[in-house]
């Protein structure tokens, strides 16, 4: 298998609402894995400091450049976690919003795509409120015993997240686009 295979995978199958992603830290992990940009291989970043767990599997879609010059970040809700690696078709159903270090480091919230148990859950409203506030929790203290700075904004609907699927998407776009200059 060619490792850096990750890069030939389309954001989505119905971009900007049906996203590909592909998982780096399942739920329940305290390991910080990344793929390796010039590898293609999943490698262990650091251990989260605090006794926090991701809420969610953790990854990215890729062909995206969110803000923060990485590919875009998407949390998925699952009942199970999966594994670093697996590609999920992800239903976006919300955008968190936060700044890491003082930058925008936005977080699309999606569902498994074709999982019966989230067939219900269209928008953010769906969601249970308990575990918004659970991932807005992780999110605004995963990082404090590092010493590194991050700052919640809050829950925007599916129409924001899409918009910002698309503008990263648009953003990976002209940066490939201008490489090839």
């Amino acid at each position: 298998m060619d490792p850096l295979a990750y890069r030939n995978v389309p954001p989505g199958t119905h971009i900007p609402s049906v996203v590909n992603a592909i998982v780096e830290i399942p739920k329940g992990r305290r390991n910080k894995f990344e793929i390796d940009k010039k590898t293609g291989l999943i490698r262990l970043d650091r251990y989260l400091y605090s006794s926090s767990h991701y809420p969610g599997d953790y990854g990215f879609i890729p062909q995206t450049l969110a803000e923060d010059g990485d590919y875009l970040d998407i949390l998925v809700m699952v009942n199970e976690p999966t594994f670093s690696g697996c590609l999920i078709e992800a239903r976006v159903v919300g955008l968190f919003k936060m700044k890491d270090r003082g930058v925008n480091d936005y977080k699309v919230l999606g569902v498994p795509h074709t999982d019966p148990l989230f067939a219900e859950i269209r928008r953010l409203e769906d969601v249970p409120q308990h575990y918004l506030k659970e991932v807005e929790h992780f999110f605004a203290t995963y990082k404090q015993l590092e010493g590194i700075v991050t700052e919640t904004l809050g829950w925007a609907g599916p129409e924001e997240a899409t918009a910002e699927v698309r503008a990263s998407v648009d953003r990976y776009l002209a940066q490939l686009r201008e490489s090839v200059r």
